[in-house]
């Protein structure tokens, strides 16, 4: 992939990233919101469509894969953040933003989440937190509320759920942020400032379900977030905090940047045989004649 001094270099508009495919969500599904939030987060920081690569998973957010102009890659289920920790450490001139839902994430694909934080690879990730499996109409995901039934647990989920941001925090994570798929204007300040951020930035996306998941609608959000910015003597610097804010998920819910390291390191930064090096690997790559390992085959 590579990168253009095309005049957006300067000028970007929202209409640089449209496309003339119809979204088919469900209406009032969260994922308009956090699609239209990441176009203004995109613009509002000037990154152009051909500086920027969206990489999506299997699962209801990934049927905008096709919806939005720029750079894309649809992956199979769980293993979009493999590919995307790839693309950054490949070339670091784009800007790499990967999505996923809660249950590819940390069902399927859980330890590509781990590798990707422990590494810190300089990408930007939200987590499409809608507590469900929705494009396969509404099995139990691992953060779905024990006792809740689901399409496939008609008895009641029976195991407790992952908490995500104890998750994370365990991990050591540079930065760490939680928003709310129904207000826009604050998804897109989290988003740029996950962009701005230098190593791997994770951003759980409290999001609605409007077909599958009737226990957390949008209303049920709405009346309990709370931006920490509204918290007293609240420190996004300190990890500890951090934790403790994120903790309560029924009555106060936290939401904002709730931690970021601003000494960070990313992967690339931190290899010794690369630091002396200008160029990035993707400048590396050589073409290869392939007409004799065919030949071997006919």
């Amino acid at each position: 992939m590579n990168t253009c001094d095309c005049h957006h270099k300067t000028d970007v508009r929202f209409s640089d990233y449209y496309s003339e495919n119809i979204l088919t969500w469900c209406t009032n599904c969260g994922n308009y919101g956090i699609q239209a939030a990441i176009k203004r987060a995109l613009v509002a920081e000037n990154i152009p469509p051909c500086r920027t690569l969206l990489c999506f998973d299997v699962g209801c957010h990934g049927n905008g894969a096709d919806k939005i102009g720029g750079y894309r890659f649809h992956g199979i289920h769980g293993r979009v953040l493999a590919f995307a920790c790839g693309a950054s450490v490949a070339n670091r001139k784009i800007k790499v933003i990967a999505f996923g839902g809660d249950g590819g994430t940390l069902g399927e694909g859980i330890n590509h989440l781990v590798s990707a934080i422990r590494g810190n690879y300089d990408i930007t990730f939200v987590l499409h937190n809608n507590l469900n499996y929705g494009l396969t109409t509404g099995q139990a995901s691992a953060t779905t509320k024990s006792g809740i039934k689901m399409n496939s647990s008609p008895d009641g989920v029976t195991s407790d759920p992952i908490h995500v941001m104890n998750f994370v925090f365990s991990l050591n994570p540079s930065f760490v942020a939680r928003t709310f798929s129904g207000d826009v204007k604050h998804m897109s300040g989290i988003f740029q400032e996950s962009i701005k951020h230098n190593g791997f930035s994770f951003i759980e996306v409290l999001q609605s379900c409007p077909s599958y998941n009737h226990m957390t609608p949008h209303q049920w959000y709405q009346s309990r977030v709370k931006d920490v910015t509204q918290m007293s003597g609240y420190n996004f610097r300190d990890i500890k905090a951090a934790r403790q804010a994120a903790e309560d998920l029924e009555v106060q819910i936290a939401i904002g940047v709730l931690y970021q390291n601003s000494k960070s390191v990313p992967f690339m930064q931190r290899q010794a045989n690369r630091l002396k090096v200008s160029g990035d690997l993707v400048d590396e790559v050589k073409v290869f004649p392939t007409e004799k390992l065919f030949d071997t085959f006919r």
